[in-house]
């Protein structure tokens, strides 16, 4: 890794106004590192949104293929970052080298993959109804519409997914697409792996000859957040986090003179629903990948199944039975940092000390999470009472037996926004359980069926995403082409000179898009109606 100076990325150059330092710690044994990271100061906050404005104009008017480049080009630095960086984000986050060497592997893939779709085209979105001269009673003008980037993007680097979710993660990849300067602010808990991401961006910038403030990041506590999300220039933000920093840094945006869109990705506790020939034919196999999706990577995944909900039958406690043996093999685990491990104590400890809940599995190490399971009183669940729906961040899940379909459905009604749910049972059994679909279509952005939500294939059908709390708008993802739309806005031209028009929107179809022409689908050239 290049030398660390843990100051802030402003247009550019670096900054380092202010005297409050911030420390990085080694997650293990909590060792900081020599070198001190300055906290943004206010005028540096409002400098490096300043700078994003300042780069946005000529930034979204380049030419798709040439932010595409850019993107490639950031890929290409972060593939490069070798064992050495790798070694210091292990240190930092605990998280093991295979893991990370992965989530580096999917950081550069979404760059790519958005990339590939701004070559695309699709994202554009051109629509184009041409003019009507002598439609009665009136005449219909040529309208034509397609869509830009809103302007600069507040990007908050997640906590779990140190390059995934944070510097050069997925909103950063999609504001970057849809030609959206960004200013992200760094998470706290890996300040040297976002300077060295950071310093990625940079090169590949300079290689594209990319506008001065295209990218920029900054340090710093919650004072930093909120003046970043206040700050003028800034026309959205993306968040990945707790629910209570995403409801504040929402809170924050909706109170500015003219609010702006927050899409925050916060809670979740993504049920996992047991069907009764699945208990019966496997519930070995069950109970034991369900055990290591709990414990995957210590349970600090937004995916993790924190909910299994079982439909009562003759084989239930033998279910129930094998998931408590399953989890109890799974060994404690380190957690990113203290603070993270210190919530999950106190989550895990809530559950132990409310009435109706059992705890079948429990541990307790200094340094490490131990995996956790409950069982809870249906009445918890039914009741609508918020026990069940907080989430637990780390290794744990609650199991609840519920009677028939109809307290099934009795439960989804009750539960809060989810990523994901998941159905697990056998062929003809499935079938019968459509109410059961229906109801969680209302409830969450992904449906499984027969597998785990842990793990989120960043493709174009990806939707990582659902209704409050899961996200502050459940019309979005995070993960995905998809994703772009968020930082996205439509505009329309009206009896437009072609000549005026960007070339999307141009009769001769310069680009090759596939537009959508009074109606109908073509990629073929057209002439203003007569």
């Amino acid at each position: 890794m290049s030398e660390i100076q843990g100051r802030q990325y402003i247009g550019g150059a670096r900054s380092a106004l202010g005297q409050a330092v911030l420390e990085s710690h080694a997650a293990l044994d909590g060792a900081p590192y020599p070198v001190k990271f300055f906290e943004a100061t206010h005028a540096e906050v409002q400098a490096a949104a300043a700078s994003a404005a300042r780069a946005y104009p000529a930034y979204r008017h380049l030419s798709a293929a040439a932010r595409a480049d850019f993107l490639d080009a950031i890929a290409d630095e972060i593939d490069a970052l070798g064992d050495d960086f790798i070694a210091e984000v292990q240190r930092e986050t605990a998280l093991p080298a295979a893991r990370l060497a992965g989530e580096r592997g999917r950081t550069s893939g979404q760059m790519r993959l958005f990339a590939k779709m701004l070559r695309r085209g699709d994202w554009y979105g051109a629509r184009i109804d041409r003019a009507l001269p002598d439609r009665q009673p009136l005449p219909r003008p040529d309208l034509r519409q397609y869509q830009i980037g809103l302007g600069p993007v507040a990007v908050f680097g997640a906590s779990n997914f140190p390059l995934a979710f944070s510097v050069a993660g997925g909103d950063t990849a999609a504001a970057l697409a849809a030609g959206c300067p960004v200013v992200v602010k760094a998470h706290p808990g890996h300040l040297v792996t976002s300077e060295g991401v950071a310093d990625a961006i940079g090169r590949a910038a300079a290689r594209c000859d990319m506008p001065a403030g295209v990218f920029n990041l900054v340090y710093g506590g919650n004072a930093v957040s909120a003046w970043l999300v206040q700050a003028a220039p800034i026309r959205a933000v993306g968040f990945t986090g707790s629910l209570q920093g995403g409801r504040a840094l929402f809170d924050l945006a909706a109170a500015r003179p003219d609010p702006i869109p927050v899409f925050a990705e916060m809670s979740s506790i993504n049920p996992v629903i047991v069907l009764p020939q699945a208990q019966q034919a496997r519930a070995a196999d069950i109970a034991r990948d369900l055990a290591a999706s709990v414990a995957l990577g210590c349970g600090q995944f937004c995916t993790n199944p924190g909910l299994v909900l079982l439909l009562r039958t003759p084989h239930s406690g033998a279910f129930i039975e094998a998931l408590r043996t399953a989890l109890q093999s799974q060994a404690p685990q380190p957690m990113l940092h203290g603070g993270i491990l210190a919530n999950y104590r106190s989550g895990t400890q809530r559950l132990r000390q409310t009435a109706g809940i059992a705890t079948l599995v429990s541990g307790h190490d200094e340094q490490r999470a131990a995996p956790h399971l409950f069982v809870a009183d249906k009445a918890l669940l039914l009741s609508g009472a918020a026990t069940l729906q907080e989430e637990v961040f780390g290794p744990s899940t609650v199991v609840v037996e519920l009677d028939g379909e109809a307290e099934l459905l009795a439960a989804i009604a009750h539960l809060h926004g989810q990523l994901t749910a998941t159905l697990i049972g056998e062929s003809a059994e499935l079938p019968h359980y459509r109410a059961v679909l229906a109801a969680l279509e209302e409830k969450v952005g992904r449906v499984l069926f027969n597998g785990f939500p842990t793990g989120v294939e960043v493709c174009d059908a990806m939707v990582h995403g659902g209704p409050y709390p899961a996200t502050t708008d459940a019309r979005g993802t995070s993960v995905g082409t998809l994703a772009i739309a968020r930082f996205l806005r439509p505009v329309c031209y009206q009896n437009t000179p072609d000549a005026l028009l960007p070339p999307a929107l141009q009769d001769a179809n310069p680009l090759g898009l596939l537009r959508l022409v009074d109606g109908a689908p073509t990629r073929e050239p057209i002439t203003p109606a007569r």
